[in-house]
């Protein structure tokens, strides 16, 4: 087995492992960056509906199992730049009391071993890095901070007279914060209706391969592994350190030292990694002295929307400007959270097709063409039942029961009352249930008690010195906003301390 050396290996070039090695690449570091994906390549298939969504052009072709034993295809990209590549680009900041014990109704939120203070000053970095526009309009649930680093993405005339709409309700709708590399400029975004969960033709979609990937590719001391899947971690005779990624490339094992390794794989394959790098002195694998190593998975509860009008063409090309936190904190008569709703990216017909086939194509475009699309999304609560596991052939299993339903089921009633008042005369809606793999976090939690936490406050594993794990599997608890930008800012309050203390 070949062995090659270098000062720091990432694991995954997504949102956490993307923005780390973008973030240390101006260290004199050696670094790393293993992807078992290759680049997206631009092509007039990434805005083509029936390419992304009936053919799964670019999804992982890979199936993994659920609770009882069934073969699903997961909502999973292996890409540089992971699942960034097909994101929506909303970037929130977790609001304050997400950083803080909260009662939903189902059950409790826990506290973060952090508080958003802690955080805010890398949100700001994170903006910047990642070209966040917005603005504070009247957000009830906004935290505290500065102005955004670019202007507001404008609303859509359509979706202007439902901004006033909502407000005369007496709602307080806001905009989105989204990542857009200049919007409306020449070179930059062209604010299509292919944005949402497609990839990006121009690259004009802040996502870790643009932003942060190819930028560290630029300096020397960095290298990206394209095709290269790591099997394991292989670890010191004390157990104490790892001392070399085991990885296939081209057909090739190769065994690659690092004095620090990072892993960034997201929160089920993270998982699984080190589920895999059991050994005599970790038997229940890598880290897992706690036992929590794959549990505690959360997925938030999302319910997909469209209200219709017959009789009324949207002509709105971008849609995904407007969010609703009126009811983040509690309902209109409820005293628990319910969660946030969001206006989405336009659904093509082929898209709606794939959910009910039957139906023929022709009327699947009338239908979505006088439709406004919507997001119900609230919190799901860590349980520790809810994990990652892998089968003795490899093959990842996800056990995962979606919690917190009352609270979602009352969302979805209030979303659909709003669109009522908007004028849908029909209201249709769908759910990903217990195959949820979009926003997944939590299943390596970050705290202070290595007994009740994978990792510490910087993400390094309690049980391993040298090991960091870096994306939305630090996660105590969901929140009810997108997990993006909070991976990022954690991300780079990781790289200055690994600059402070492994590398000084």
């Amino acid at each position: 087995m070949t062995t090659q050396r270098f000062d720091i290996v990432i694991v995954g070039s997504g949102a956490g492992g993307g923005t780390l090695a973008h973030a240390l690449s101006a260290t004199p570091a050696r670094i790393l960056v293993l992807e078992r994906g290759d680049f997206v390549p631009q092509e007039p298939e990434n805005a083509d509906p029936a390419a992304v969504w009936k053919h799964l052009r670019y999804r992982t072709p890979e199936h993994w199992l659920d609770e009882r034993g069934r073969a699903f295809r997961p909502y999973t990209h292996y890409c540089v730049g992971g699942n960034t590549k097909f994101w929506g680009s909303v970037m929130y900041r977790l609001r304050e009391e997400d950083f803080a014990e909260v009662r939903h109704v189902d059950g409790v939120s826990p506290a973060w071993p952090i508080d958003y203070a802690t955080l805010a000053p890398y949100y700001d970095r994170a903006e910047r890095l990642y070209h966040v526009h917005g603005v504070q309009d009247g957000d009830p649930t906004e935290p505290p901070h500065g102005p955004y680093p670019f202007p507001p993405v404008s609303h859509a005339p359509r979706m202007a007279e439902i901004v006033g709409r909502l407000r005369e309700m007496g709602l307080h709708p806001s905009t989105l914060p989204l990542g857009l590399r200049h919007p409306g400029e020449p070179g930059g975004c062209v604010l299509c209706n292919t944005c949402n969960s497609f990839p990006c033709r121009l690259l004009a979609k802040s996502e870790a391969d643009v932003c942060c990937v190819r930028p560290a590719l630029a300096r020397p001391t960095v290298t990206l592994w394209t095709g290269a899947f790591a099997h394991r971690l292989l670890t010191d005779p004390s157990g104490r350190r790892v001392e070399a990624v085991e990885v296939e490339r081209r057909g090739e094992r190769l065994r690659v030292e690092a004095p620090l390794v990072v892993v960034s794989c997201g929160a089920v394959n993270s998982a699984a990694l080190l589920l895999r790098s059991a050994n005599d002195k970790h038997p229940d694998g890598l880290a897992n002295s706690s036992g929590l190593v794959g549990r505690r998975y959360m997925a938030h509860l999302a319910t997909m929307m469209q209200g219709f009008h017959p009789f009324r063409v949207n002509d709105t090309v971008f849609q995904k400007t407007v969010a609703i936190n009126d009811f983040y904190r509690q309902g209109p008569d409820t005293d628990y959270p319910l969660g946030q709703i969001q206006s989405q990216g336009r659904t093509h017909g082929v898209m709606a097709q794939i959910v009910v086939p039957w139906i023929p194509l022709w009327a699947y475009d009338a239908w979505v063409a006088r439709g406004v699309d919507w997001l119900a999304m609230s919190e799901d609560l860590p349980d520790e039942r809810n994990r990652v596991t892998v089968e003795r052939d490899g093959r990842i299993r996800l056990w995962y029961r979606p919690n917190n339903l009352k609270a979602h089921r009352r969302l979805v009633r209030e979303a659909k009352r709003i669109l009522r008042k908007l004028g849908a005369w029909a209201i249709v809606e769908h759910s990903h249930h217990a195959q949820n793999t979009t926003h997944q976090c939590g299943t390596l939690v970050f705290g202070t008690d290595p007994r009740r936490s994978v990792l510490d406050t910087f993400c390094r594993a309690h049980d391993v010195e040298n090991l960091f794990v870096v994306d939305a599997s630090f996660f105590p608890s969901s929140a009810a906003v997108n997990p993006a930008l909070t991976v990022v800012a954690q991300a780079l309050r990781v790289a200055d301390h690994i600059v402070e203390t492994h590398l000084s």
